[in-house]
């Protein structure tokens, strides 16, 4: 499971990124001090804008990027990169909440909140969901609706449901409503 580094280094240390391909669409990788920060599809809305930042591989975005390539080869299931994201006291708790989740494993917002012991903020939680800064190593794709149908995703629905079909789900068409196939059950042509 990725550990959260202690919120020790200033946040006017600089932050140090590179971009990288994956399977899934090119990737920024950042960091600050000794931990990842920031994992942000090049395409996403809301991938900050590198002003300030240096572009430097340093020691934990090499790490970052070589425990990300054995993930999408399947060599690897959980990630021990530190990891720094900013952001509330609510935002940390349920993103730590988040790296609980097994390689494989989904939840519903409704129970994640109530893993974390809020039951009723289940909008909040879904704002923090959507606020995630480090794509894929705090999975959010994990994340589904009540009825397994596919939810938003910052990266797309459609790289939610390539890194779902990545960890063993399925699911019929492209639509957001889609629900999980499971086992055994027949796929209808229609």
């Amino acid at each position: 499971m990725p550990v959260f580094a202690p919120a020790a280094t200033p946040s006017e240390a600089p932050i140090r990124f590179q971009d990288q391909d994956s399977p899934a669409g090119r990737l920024r990788l950042a960091a600050r001090g000794d931990a990842l920060c920031g994992l942000w599809f090049l395409d996403q809305s809301d991938l900050p804008a590198p002003q300030g930042w240096v572009a430097d591989a340093c020691a934990v975005l090499r790490q970052a990027a070589d425990e990300l390539a054995q993930w999408f080869e399947g060599g690897r299931r959980d990630f021990s990169v530190p990891l720094r994201p900013e952001g509330s006291a609510f935002q940390l708790e349920v993103w730590r909440a988040l790296t609980q989740l097994a390689f494989g494993e989904t939840v519903s917002y409704g129970e994640l909140a109530r893993r974390i012991g809020r039951p009723k903020a289940v909008r909040a939680l879904g704002g923090a969901v959507g606020r995630n800064p480090i794509s894929i190593i705090i999975p959010c794709h994990r994340v589904v609706g009540h009825d397994t149908s596919l939810t938003g995703f910052g990266g797309g629905l459609p790289r939610k449901r390539l890194l779902l079909a990545h960890e063993g789900h399925r699911y019929n068409g492209p639509a957001a409503r889609a629900r999980r196939v499971n086992d055994g059950q027949i796929e209808l042509p229609w």
